[in-house]
């Protein structure tokens, strides 16, 4: 590739860390951020588990400088704080000759708000506070990140379900090799909110003991949220700015196949078409592939179907793999990008992470994921799946960089 696509920042926020260092340490450690609920109040509190961001909006939003008067959505806050640490590390500064553009994926975006807004609005409609869900639309966390970093050259929003951030990454590299930005911050958030809680509780697929993907046992997901953003640059522009590069995003690729409105096909027909597309971009072999960080929810459906499309691509070679959301939960929109800035860690500190709670292979795949910690292993290669309902499937590839 004769001008890759290289990543000069990234940050994260999350269930296991309030950034990648401590993500990283909680990974290291088999620290899973999975717990109870205290961040709000439900009729679930007590009886399921969730990863929630350790701190209060409060804190959230001291932390990042903020007016405590206005009201921002958790969405919001937590964009803010991981866009801010790309950002930071990236040392990305505004310059009138450079476009810059923002990629913010969500699925939720202020429905926090909205569920504070209409209880006291059905009950008396002059106690409804309209600042209150005037906030609820998906890009207004994007309109309020872009203001707080001062990026305003390009500015867009992806809510692809749980495949959301993974687009977002690919979309801000497609606008580079186009030519169309000079860099582009590009990730998700999400936060828990009682309608995801109890939607996804009505679905039954929650499991009350925290989620144990691949495992024969599994008995659904576990919620959780955070935020995650890449800062993307082309190598040209990196060296000569003499910047830091994390990685390089080598392949991707996106696939449907239609198969239902929110279940993935059984044979993994999409993930499958997902993986091989980002693999022959990238010009490897899929045993060039190190490491596989699987989408791996812990639901019955998807873990079937991605074990499945797995062993399809890589047949008897099936790379190490494992799932982190058995540490930070399913993410939903800010999986992708919570998950690439994994994969980067993985890279840079020579890890391939367990997938925790694993007990029991799946009778139906010959293949078992990593469930200890591996360190000190060459990672050159790593592919990083996240697949959305509506069969919105997508595959990418971060490298090591090697000048």
């Amino acid at each position: 590739m004769a001008n890759p696509i290289v990543i000069t920042g990234y940050g994260m926020i999350s269930s296991i860390g309030m950034d990648a260092e401590e993500a990283l340490n909680s990974l290291i450690s088999g620290k899973s951020g999975i717990g109870g609920i205290t961040q709000f109040e439900t009729i679930h509190k007590g009886r399921l588990p969730l990863a929630e961001v350790k701190q209060s909006n409060g804190e959230l939003k001291m932390n990042c400088g903020l007016q405590s008067k206005k009201k921002y959505t958790r969405t919001t806050l937590l964009g803010i704080a991981a866009a801010r640490q790309a950002a930071e590390l990236a040392g990305l500064k505004l310059d009138k000759a450079l476009k810059t553009g923002l990629i913010s994926a969500t699925t939720v975006g202020g429905m926090d708000c909205s569920e504070d807004f209409y209880p006291l609005f059905l009950g008396n409609p002059s106690k409804g506070k309209l600042a209150d869900v005037i906030n609820h639309d998906c890009g207004e966390s994007t309109e309020a990140i872009a203001g707080y970093l001062g990026v305003f050259d390009f500015m867009t929003t992806i809510s692809t379900a749980c495949s959301s951030s993974a687009n977002a990454i690919m979309l801000g590299a497609e606008m580079l090799k186009a030519g169309m930005l000079d860099r582009v911050i590009a990730g998700g958030t999400d936060a828990v909110t009682r309608f995801t809680l109890n939607g996804f509780n009505t679905l039954m697929i929650l499991d009350k003991d925290g989620c144990k993907p691949f495992d024969e046992n599994r008995a659904g997901l576990t919620i959780g949220e955070g935020a995650a953003f890449l800062v993307l640059e082309t190598s040209e522009r990196a060296l000569r700015q003499g910047k830091p590069i994390y990685g390089v995003l080598s392949g991707y690729g996106n696939a449907n196949d239609a198969y239902h409105q929110t279940a993935s096909s059984p044979d993994g027909t999409g993930a499958a078409l997902a993986m091989d597309k980002a693999i022959k971009m990238s010009g490897f072999l899929p045993e060039n592939i190190s490491y596989i960080n699987v989408h791996g929810t812990g639901t019955q459906n998807n873990d079937l179907s991605e074990g499945m499309a797995v062993q399809k691509i890589f047949g008897e070679k099936v790379p190490p793999f494992s799932s982190t959301k058995s540490f930070t939960g399913h993410t939903l929109g800010a999986a992708g990008a919570i998950e690439a800035v994994i994969s980067l860690l993985a890279i840079n500190h020579h890890c391939v992470f367990s997938n925790l709670r694993w007990q029991t292979p799946m009778k139906e795949l010959r293949i078992c994921p990593v469930t200890s910690i591996r360190q000190n292993v060459a990672v050159e290669h790593v592919l990083s799946n996240s697949f959305g309902f509506g069969g919105n499937n997508s595959s990418l590839i971060f490298s090591k960089y090697n000048s």
